[in-house]
């Protein structure tokens, strides 16, 4: 089997709820998302997506992604999609760095070759560890009254895992999550997440005055040293995410002690393929663990979903529905949500069945 054919697609996807917001006026109104299709010279097709959140979020940009697949695809051609490992060495020696170009192609293979062997992806992945995982939402930064509101109305829909954004003015900040705090049942799982938005001053300061509050810190400050040097200060659990951006560096929190639990996000770290290895090695040092993305709709919760049914069950935190934040669609058969759970989609693969008349013109078309 080889590769024949790739397609690359751009595709807009707004916020159902409007502006994403977080700390110092970072904020998105939507994806743009770049969708692959590889297809072999069996007729087969696999699909990967990958969506940056904005141009703040990650060292990744929706302009960078598209010039980059451009750069890449043509190396791709005549190759075996199933030798994954393989393949990104050759990615890695062709294209140095930015792995969020690469993630796509990764997913994409990754599908086709599940689709080949005739198994749901969970399944290359590790196996099946449960049939739904728990989903949380997000309360985007805002004033207090918005965010009382936005948490009320999150927890009325039956969701009981809140990520909180945090990470502006200190003082404003410990009065959002508290009026939060206060305005949901005490049961509410709380992670408040600065998106490494303070220094370790600033998150010191934050974590002394909400001692009486139950969270989880989650990526106060930039490098892994001054996330450190508050956990040394706090007495709740700590997840970094941000800072998790490689297999190195998973192996450098783990050596200083700097979390109880990690974040992985599969275009940050280069495709589904070294999110696993990432994965597997951080249950096996005892990290707690949520894989998700940066961003994207049906292809890339799909894989997420697979991702984070294949962890087990005692090390994994939660889960979010990214294409159910999207007014568009892409593909049928999309990760089913029940109440506040996802599962996987039936069928090999990612289980999805893509529509290329949804996602228009592609901007990238090459056949060997």
């Amino acid at each position: 089997m080889h590769i024949e054919t790739i397609k690359a697609y751009r595709v807009m996807q707004p916020f159902v709820e409007g502006r994403y917001n977080m700390s110092k006026g970072r904020g998105a109104d939507g994806f743009d998302a770049v969708i692959v299709s590889v297809t072999s010279n069996t007729g087969l097709t696999g699909w990967g997506e990958m969506a940056p959140l904005g141009n703040f979020y990650s060292a990744a940009f929706a302009a960078g992604a598209q010039a980059g697949v451009a750069e890449i695809a043509p190396h791709l051609l005549g190759q075996d999609p199933r030798a994954l490992a393989r393949l990104n060495r050759l990615m890695d020696t062709v294209f140095k760095g930015h792995p969020y170009i690469k993630s796509a192609f990764d997913m994409a293979c990754s599908d086709l070759t599940a689709r080949a062997a005739g198994v749901p992806l969970v399944t290359m992945f590790g196996g099946r560890e449960s049939d739904m995982a728990d989903l949380y939402r997000v309360v985007t930064h805002g004033s207090v009254e918005a965010m009382i509101a936005h948490a009320k109305r999150i927890v009325s829909e039956g969701f009981h895992r809140l990520q909180v954004k945090v990470g502006g003015e200190v003082r404003d900040d410990v009065e959002r999550v508290t009026a939060v705090a206060s305005s949901v049942p005490k049961s509410t799982v709380i992670f408040c997440d600065a998106n490494a938005g303070w220094s370790a001053y600033q998150a010191r300061q934050f974590v002394d005055a909400t001692r009486d509050i139950d969270y989880t810190m989650e990526q106060p400050c930039v490098s892994v040293d001054d996330c450190l040097s508050v956990r040394r200060s706090l007495d709740k659990p700590m997840v970094l995410d941000e800072s998790v951006t490689s297999l190195e560096e998973m192996l450098e929190i783990h050596s200083k002690g700097a979390a109880d639990g990690l974040t992985l996000k599969i275009s940050r770290l280069g495709g589904v393929t070294k999110t696993r290895q990432i994965r597997d090695l951080a249950v096996d040092l005892g990290f707690m663990v949520t894989v998700e993305d940066t961003g994207g709709a049906e292809i890339d919760t799909a894989a997420m979903a697979h991702l984070s049914l294949s962890t087990p069950e005692e090390r994994r935190l939660h889960a979010i529905a990214f294409h159910e934040w999207v007014t568009i669609r892409t593909a049928r058969n999309a990760p089913p949500v029940i109440g506040s759970r996802m599962g996987i989609p039936d069928g090999p693969g990612l289980g999805i069945d893509v529509d290329p008349g949804l996602l228009g013109k592609p901007f990238l078309d090459l056949s060997r």
